[in-house]
């Protein structure tokens, strides 16, 4: 008896050690995933420092999506809740919109009026999709009583 007691203590003890150990990885991995786009950013940014003009607020615009997005992503990764999935997908399309506006800025009259008309309209269609995709992920869990949000305290 004292012998089995002793096998489930130690089972359990091994079983709470693994999952420790698991947590701390994924700290561990997180942060370092962190520190790479952090470094991204930095040179992305810094290659945008030679150029002038509205080519520079493009580069600039890029990187700051790019670096936005490689965040919401990789929050999204470790937080599976849908809406660190949507907030990915929202930062996503936001930043490619505001890359649009800056390419815009090169372009005058009508042309720059177009530019910016299809760059809008680019925009609400990919917010549309976003949002449609994600009331199908909410139709589906609510039919089958799933959910991967994390319940509200009240």
């Amino acid at each position: 008896m004292n012998m089995k007691l002793s096998s489930i203590a130690l089972a359990a003890a091994f079983a709470f050690a693994t999952a420790a150990q698991a947590q701390t990885n994924d700290r561990s991995a997180r942060k370092a995933e962190e520190d790479r786009i952090e470094q991204q950013a930095k040179a992305d940014k810094a290659k945008c420092e030679s150029l002038s003009g509205n080519a520079q607020d493009v580069c600039q615009a890029e990187a700051k999506a790019k670096e936005k997005t490689a965040k919401a992503e990789l929050n999204a990764k470790y937080d599976k809740s849908a809406r660190a999935q949507r907030n990915a997908a929202d930062t996503k399309a936001e930043g490619q919109y505001e890359v649009a506006k800056q390419r815009c800025d090169d372009k005058k009259g009508q042309e720059k009026d177009a530019c910016m008309a299809q760059a809008k309209a680019t925009h609400e269609k990919a917010k549309a999709q976003i949002q449609a995709q994600f009331d199908q992920r909410k139709d589906s869990t609510a039919a089958t009583g799933n959910t991967s949000e994390k319940p509200k305290r009240q």
